[in-house]
């Protein structure tokens, strides 16, 4: 099974200030960190155990972008410029879709966060 390989998205560096380059640093930091966690998890696994791991991560990326979307209206109202938030926010958006991009992880992870849906009891026509 290949590895997990993430980066970060060009468009979210490009959305930084240009400062000192700290946030760059600490996006870079935090996605090595992720995917090596996830390789490590993952090795020697099949498919579908590594579609659980990393289902575990997209919840908790989910988690995250949420927490800085929430982030935005209130440093807003603060007087306070939202771009950082912004940016890290679209960075979980993104490695999420960077996730989906792994041909092999795909639909078994479409397959696990179904299940995990419908094991939850939420249902379609509860939407």
């Amino acid at each position: 099974m290949p590895e997990i390989e993430l980066g970060v998205p060009k468009g979210v560096v490009e959305s930084l200030p240009d400062e000192d380059g700290t946030a760059e640093r600490d996006m870079r930091r935090a996605i090595a960190g992720i995917q090596s966690r996830l390789n490590e998890e993952i090795d020697g696994g099949d498919p579908s155990e590594a579609a659980e791991v990393v289902a575990d991560a997209v919840e908790r990326m989910e988690a995250q972008a949420s927490t800085y979307h929430e982030f935005v209206p209130e440093l807003r109202a603060w007087g306070q410029s939202p771009i950082y938030a912004v940016a890290w926010r679209n960075l979980y958006v993104e490695l999420i879709g960077q996730l989906y991009d792994h041909d092999w992880l795909a639909e078994e992870l479409d397959r696990e966060r179904n299940f995990r849906l419908v094991d939850d009891g939420i249902r379609l026509s509860d939407l």
